[in-house]
């Protein structure tokens, strides 16, 4: 599975940004994609993931009420729709879908980051 993220930038506070992430490869296999991030010296963190068959959809605390996830299964795309933007939400966001594989159930795959740059 390889994915490729897009859609970061810099934006003002209280602004908003679209993430997009594309899979290719096996994904017949993924089981569920999301969004991580991570802060300059701080460990990545989930932001939200959703899934893939029947679209529920987990979001972390910092996230709720703000951010939306969405996967379009039929261009095999996921994407971060993210409101009410923070300085604290700067960060390199991190696309992510678990595919499982016979001898490792929870295989993850990442791709490359998208910087996410809020400004106060």
């Amino acid at each position: 599975v390889q994915l490729q993220a897009s859609g970061g930038g810099l934006v003002q506070a209280e602004g908003s940004l679209r993430l997009s992430c594309v899979a290719s490869g096996s994904i017949f296999s993924i089981r569920s994609m999301g969004w991580y991030r991570q802060a300059p010296g701080k460990q990545r963190e989930l932001v939200a993931d959703i899934s893939k068959g029947d679209g529920i959809s987990n979001y972390a605390d910092s996230a709720k009420g703000r951010f939306t996830v969405s996967i379009d299964n039929t261009k095999n795309m996921l994407f971060l729709q993210m409101n009410s933007l923070k300085p604290e939400d700067t960060a390199v966001y991190y696309c992510n879908a678990v595919a499982p594989i016979p001898e490792v159930p929870t295989q993850r795959y990442w791709g490359q980051g998208t910087q996410v740059t809020v400004s106060s």
